[in-house]
């Protein structure tokens, strides 16, 4: 059985070899992958592979996405720390975790109850006090917590939805994968004033964003790339 030490080593060696190569650069992401425990996240039969540069099962055909694209999403957020996020889709809680570790406030959606309450769990059991976890269709957002500062999507959707466009605060930033179900662009949303202006960042491939404004269902998607 893997130590507590030796976890912590392998996450060294996670943002040494992996994250700060690629281009990660934010203080504040870098520290709280440094930080985040990643193997309290992933199946105990999986957890000699938690800091591998790699997606990994977790269940209810969902993934936990690779680490760097973790740091990438949450750096692409430009977060200061005293912003409310909205994640749409908890997934593990892991990328609920980081989001916590350098943000005010995470509110989080899942739709799937075995993956809300695992995460809740793991929230408790580190903690972790500043992520509210909801469970529920994500695409719709969450309106009546609205606007938010940052809104960042881990599964993907053929269009950006609507509500959460709605749901971004002035200058807010929208980060999320848009495309087809066997592969997507990473997007950056930004809105201005009445306007939201979007970047491409890099080819991605997610799980499927399944709800009211993304697809009917998992069916014919990707088996757990994320």
């Amino acid at each position: 059985m893997a130590k507590e030490t030796d976890y912590s080593n392998a996450r060294d060696r996670m943002v040494s070899n992996q994250l700060i190569p690629r281009g990660i650069k934010d203080e504040r992401v870098l520290d709280a992958m440094r930080t985040v425990p990643r193997h309290l996240f992933i199946p105990a039969d999986l957890r000699y592979m938690a800091y591998a540069d790699a997606p990994l099962p977790i269940g209810n055909r969902q993934t936990i996405s690779q680490p760097y694209i973790v740091a990438l999403m949450t750096e692409l957020l430009e977060l200061e720390g005293k912003e409310r996020v909205l994640e749409i889709g908890t997934g593990s809680g892991y990328q609920a975790a980081i989001l916590a570790a350098v943000a005010e406030t995470v509110y989080t959606v899942e739709r799937i109850s075995d993956l809300a309450q695992n995460s809740q769990k793991v929230f408790q059991e580190l903690g972790i006090r500043n992520i509210q976890i909801f469970q529920r269709d994500g695409s719709s957002g969450l309106p009546e917590f609205a606007p938010f500062d940052a809104i960042i999507v881990t599964a993907a959707a053929p269009r950006v939805p609507s509500p959460l466009q709605e749901q971004l605060a002035e200058n807010g930033r929208l980060v999320l994968p848009v495309g087809s179900r066997d592969g997507q662009v990473l997007e950056r949303w930004r809105k201005i004033g009445d306007t939201l202006q979007s970047e491409h960042i890099a080819p991605v491939a997610f799980v499927p964003l399944v709800g009211d404004f993304g697809w009917d269902s998992e069916e014919d998607g990707l088996p757990w790339w994320r």
